[in-house]
């Protein structure tokens, strides 16, 4: 079964625009045409497109992108260079969770700060409180966010 552009693009809930750029970028060697240039897509071809969605949305350059597609066109001799391309985008966006976890942190502990001191009435309260006073998991967020206030 083949699907035109439009149902593709559909199906990964995507602008067809954006099936063309990537066309035109080189990250669709796989993708068969009719006799007339219109771009038949098939089931595998999905599975691909979605392969490389993840890649961008995790942050991969389209470049890389491009030559992920393109090692993995030639088989298993690329095995290693493609496990490595993905084995250097999982690290970054290991980093990149870490530093929204981070943030997270900070906006929970900031959110129980201002709820606590809207219960008291004031901001001193939770401003004065002892590590052991407050809960556990918030003293290290504390503890970083005076460190950097104090580095600047």
């Amino acid at each position: 079964m083949y699907y035109t552009i439009g149902e593709m693009a559909k199906l990964l809930h995507i602008a067809t625009s954006t099936l063309r750029y990537y066309d035109k970028e080189g990250l669709l060697p796989f993708v068969e045409r009719s006799s007339g240039g219109i771009r038949m897509f098939k089931e595998i071809d999905y599975e691909w497109l979605c392969v490389i969605e993840c890649l961008k949305g995790a942050g991969m350059p389209l470049k890389d992108i491009k030559e992920f597609v393109h090692m993995s066109m030639q088989g298993d001799v690329t095995m290693q260079e493609r496990l490595k391309l993905i084995l250097k985008q999982r690290e970054a966006v290991q980093q990149q969770m870490a530093e929204l976890q981070r943030t997270l942190d900070v906006l929970d502990y900031k959110k129980w700060y201002y709820e606590t001191a809207v219960s008291a009435g004031t901001t001193k309260v939770p401003r004065e409180m002892s590590d052991e006073e407050m809960p556990p998991r918030f003293v290290p967020v504390r503890k970083y966010l005076k460190d950097i206030h104090s580095r600047s």
